[in-house]
């Protein structure tokens, strides 16, 4: 009975010789490796109560398992007891492992790897014209798209380009566009596509023109980045057999309030709140 050990010392004893004698841990190098791609897998999401982790110990699988985040902000572990994890992200929590178990003698150069299973507390506000405005959790590399997706979509009257707004580390709400049509999924943190916890997307509502004269269907339309003049008649079906496409206006105000009547090209661009007039051919 191995001399009368103590449950919780033969355990300490057979997991301290298998690292020892066992299999050989990571390099130096490939633990850096694999610590800097979950780092940049997670490195916008930190941990709060109510998530839910892996933990996977190297050579030792049966200290792997999932586990969640308590209420005073530290997991769990057998043997090792409370470890205080939040506010830090997935390869944070990783060493701090590490920690709690070199430090309890339980394992000679530990290598933990932590994983977010499931986020309680990272949730991003989605505003404007979605079909569901309200707060979302955010899970690891979640983009502009996937957030929107939750909102249960954009609406017709959205604009392409969204705002994400997001504090940086003295507070200071900075504003970044995020132009869906040109939106590649690219994981570019930069450029807002990747999300985190405390960000708010809006939607604006997109700027309308509004087109009449010899159109096929005249009526109001979403006004389309650097949209052209004769792309707006294009989308209000066309000129008409009695239009002409030199004879076409734009009613426009100015920046102080007074309408403006402007004869178009074909090429000008279209502003919002346009009011685009296509006249009978003279001949």
């Amino acid at each position: 009975m191995c001399g009368g050990l103590a449950p919780g010392l033969l355990i300490w004893t057979s997991l301290h010789t298998a690292i020892t004698y066992g299999a050989t841990p990571p390099t130096h190098d490939s633990a850096v490796a694999q610590s800097a791609a979950t780092d940049d897998a997670h490195r916008l999401m930190r941990l709060g109560p109510g998530d839910s982790v892996s933990i996977q110990v190297y050579g030792q699988p049966e200290m792997n398992g999932t586990v969640y985040v308590g209420e005073d902000g530290a997991i769990s572990l057998p043997l090792v007891g409370r470890v205080q994890v939040t506010g830090l992200s997935a390869v944070g929590a990783g060493e701090q492992v590490e920690k709690a178990l070199a430090k309890g003698q339980l394992l000679v150069d530990p290598h933990v790897t932590v994983t977010i299973v499931q986020s309680r507390t990272q949730r991003v506000i989605v505003l404007g014209e979605v079909h569901t405005p309200g707060r979302y959790t955010v899970e690891p590399n979640a983009n502009v798209i996937d957030i929107l997706a939750q909102a249960g979509g954009v609406t017709e009257n959205a604009s392409d380009v969204v705002y994400v707004s997001r504090a940086d580390a003295k507070g200071v709400i900075n504003r970044y566009a995020v132009d869906l049509l040109g939106f590649s999924g690219a994981k570019d943190n930069s450029s807002s596509q990747i999300l985190q916890g405390g960000d708010s997307v809006f939607v604006p509502r997109a700027g309308q023109y509004y087109i009449y004269g010899e159109v096929a269907t005249p009526n109001m339309y979403k006004l389309t980045p650097n949209m052209s003049v004769i792309q707006a008649i294009a989308r209000a079906g066309g000129i008409t057999a009695k239009g002409s496409e030199r004879r076409l206006e734009i009613k426009r105000t100015d920046k102080d309030g007074h309408y403006l009547v402007i004869r178009a090209k074909p090429d000008d661009l279209v502003r919002a709140d346009d009011v685009i007039r296509v006249k009978e051919s003279i001949f």
